[in-house]
């Protein structure tokens, strides 16, 4: 049975969109148990295979049943449209433990057996060490798993983000949302969404955090239990291309026009980005990459707008016709 979100007129002005470098841990650590995700992320596997042998998953994996509910405590909705890590496993840190007992205890259900077992008893035994410690684990799991390639991860999510907005602006939410994945529908202010098991929430004017993920592909994720803002998850745009190294397909006569250095820049952004994330993908200097920006930005080939806390770059009508030209 399909998931029914039903939005009324206030919650059609408080939808928004988010990343969160949490979620992806958390769908990191999932991914590593859950084979059906392996397909696209062949590369990052082999690569973190020995240092995810060093982290002792199995408390986490425990909360994280195949069908079912995951607590939301440890992995709580994002706190804004750009919230950083420290941010979010600080909230995490601050859990209520009689809350997340509760939760655990009713994750832990969803599983046979996991509650009687030694890690789920200690789990429910003393739920303040509980926090402290999957808090920890979590923490160790960014470090391990995700934080290296947190640059490449933030510009696949930013892309898809500034995708969707456009398409927001053109066709409205309820084309956007049928858009995004096949599994959405829209239809008399209420959105259908196919997953596993019933749920049906009004959202009573909180609206809707829309989530990109590279992580949580092929599944698409309805959830959050009051008082936690609704929030849907659904796999970012470009996920089969993340790990694959991007060829130079710097056209040879926007080199002789601009230089290497600012042609190289202009064309990586097929979607937009911010100076860390070019420096990291084209393993350029970021001061290399700010002077390449400003220079293509004066010339009216690149305009700027900020996200969060960061400045994401695009191209102008100009600067798309140079690179096209150029092919």
């Amino acid at each position: 049975m399909p998931s029914l979100l039903h939005f009324g007129e206030d919650d059609l002005l408080n939808c928004r969109f988010a990343v969160s470098p949490l979620w992806e841990t958390q769908e990191a650590v999932r991914t590593l148990n859950r084979p059906v995700r392996h397909g696209y992320h062949a590369h990052w596997l082999r690569r973190i295979r020995a240092a995810a042998a060093g982290l002792d998953l199995a408390p986490l994996w425990l909360l994280m049943p195949q069908r079912g509910y995951s607590p939301d405590w440890l992995g709580p909705p994002p706190l804004g449209p750009a919230a950083s890590f420290e941010d979010e496993i600080a909230a995490v840190r601050a859990a209520d433990p009689e809350v997340a007992r509760a939760e655990t205890a009713r994750s832990l259900a969803d599983t046979p057996g996991a509650g009687a077992s030694p890690h789920g008893r200690a789990l429910l035994a003393d739920p303040a060490r509980t926090v402290r410690e999957l808090t920890d684990l979590l923490e160790l799991a960014w470090h391990t798993l995700v934080e290296p390639d947190w640059p490449r991860l933030r510009v696949l999510l930013e892309a898809d983000i500034a995708f969707h907005s456009r398409r927001l602006a053109e066709v409205g939410l309820g084309g956007l949302l049928p858009e995004i994945d096949r599994r959405f529908g829209w239809r008399s202010h209420t959105l259908t969404v196919e997953v596993s098991g019933r749920h049906e929430r009004h959202l009573a004017g909180q609206g809707l955090v829309l989530m990109p993920s590279v992580f949580s592909w092929p599944d698409v994720i309805s959830g959050f239990e009051p008082p936690w803002q609704p929030t849907l998850v659904y796999p970012a745009r470009g996920v089969g291309g993340l790990w694959t190294e991007p060829a130079d397909r710097t056209p040879d006569a926007l080199v002789r026009l601009l230089g290497r250095g600012r042609a190289t820049v202009l064309t990586a952004l097929d979607e937009p980005a911010g100076t860390t994330a070019l420096a990291h993908r084209l393993r350029l200097a970021p001061s290399s990459v700010s002077a390449h920006l400003a220079a293509l930005r004066d010339a009216g080939l690149l305009v700027s707008r900020r996200y969060g806390h960061q400045v994401l770059y695009e191209r102008t009508p100009l600067g798309i016709a140079l690179v096209s030209g150029g092919d």
